[in-house]
């Protein structure tokens, strides 16, 4: 069914139906419920395409959210799943696109054929081509983390740096005085993740503030890695009594590595991190972690969205989270750790 037998049934022009459908132009309320009623009749549903170029909205958002590795981790799935339902409750769909960088073909496509409204950014990088990309062509955008650049620019983002000094005290005031940093894959730190950046900065300096003896590691996005993780922090240094994470997808691994090493947690070793709640909890004993509010993140990214393309000329907004530590099981006073 198209227009043009909506226009026959109601004995309109096909302009008029076109008017009548995207408000473009007046109708008068008699032929607008004419309209209506051969729509209702025949269960009409306008095509995507068609609407787009009738009112210039598709009705769509995309979500530019490469993954970190090879598969999306639990948190970057709770992510995309914030986005889909705030999207939802304005009536935009989500157009996924794994792009990495702004040569890659499904962004340029995103773009160049305009399948979007507005688009939000995942995995930010301090250095990011695809976020300044957007701000040279004055496409609309919003991005779920911080680029060194932010004059001018929409974001929602997690205060890592803050949040891994926390931990960093928390620790510290438990009496701990050598602590591991676990961070995410090395490859992510060299590409410039914003995240594993700050959250080291936070890290090295709020343990440099508290006197402690630290070392940092990469580890990468998954349980075998963590387990391996924990090996090397306990070969490199067997008085180590705590740790520091921003891996949650490892995080399973950092457990069963403790366990197989012989130390108990958190009666000889101290677990904590940034983590989304639902993983901090999952695991036993329950994490002390500042949890990542993945859905209130999302929801802030889909509203500011919502907020620039209704408003074009509206002043840049952003959001600055930084939750409170939820304490849990996973954190005691230090305990001196057994000898090598």
């Amino acid at each position: 069914m198209n227009i043009g037998e909506i226009a026959r049934r109601a004995g309109v022009s096909r302009s008029t139906v076109s008017y009548a459908l995207s408000g473009k132009r007046p109708v008068s309320d008699d032929t607008r419920l004419k309209i209506q009623r051969v729509i209702d009749e025949l269960g009409y549903r306008p095509n995507a395409s068609a609407r787009a170029l009738a009112n210039g909205r598709t009705s769509t958002i995309g979500l530019v959210f490469p993954p970190a590795g090879n598969h999306y981790t639990g948190m970057q799935l709770d992510f995309i799943g914030s986005v889909v339902e705030a999207a939802a409750a304005y009536d935009y769909d989500v157009l996924l696109s794994p792009s990495g960088v702004d040569s890659d073909r499904s962004f340029q496509r995103l773009l160049g054929e305009r399948r979007v409204d507005g688009a939000i950014l995942m995995e930010i990088r301090l250095q990011d081509d695809r976020a300044d990309h957007l701000a040279d062509l004055d496409f609309p955008s919003v991005a779920i983390g911080r680029t060194a650049q932010l004059d001018g620019r929409w974001w929602v983002g997690l205060d890592h740096t803050a949040l891994a000094a926390a931990c960093v005290h928390h620790l510290a005031d438990l009496g701990h005085r050598r602590v591991a940093f676990v961070n995410r894959p090395e490859q992510l730190l060299r590409a410039g993740y914003e995240s594993a950046h700050r959250g080291l900065d936070g890290f090295t300096k709020a343990a440099a503030e508290r006197g402690l003896t630290v070392r940092t590691y990469c580890c990468g996005d998954d349980a075998a890695a963590g387990q391996e993780c924990v090996e090397r922090i306990l070969h490199d240094d067997p008085a180590t009594t705590a740790l520091v994470t921003l891996n949650e997808a490892a995080l399973g691994g950092l457990y069963r590595g403790l366990a197989r090493a012989g130390r108990h947690v958190p009666r000889d070793f101290s677990v904590t991190g940034v983590v989304a709640n639902r993983w901090a909890e999952t695991v036993t004993p329950q994490l002390t972690a500042a949890d990542v509010p993945a859905a209130e993140m999302g929801r802030l990214a889909v509203e500011l969205l919502v907020e620039r393309l209704d408003q074009p000329t509206a002043s840049a907004r952003h959001h600055l989270l930084t939750p409170p530590i939820s304490l849990r099981g996973s954190t005691g006073p230090a305990a001196a750790a057994p000898a090598s």
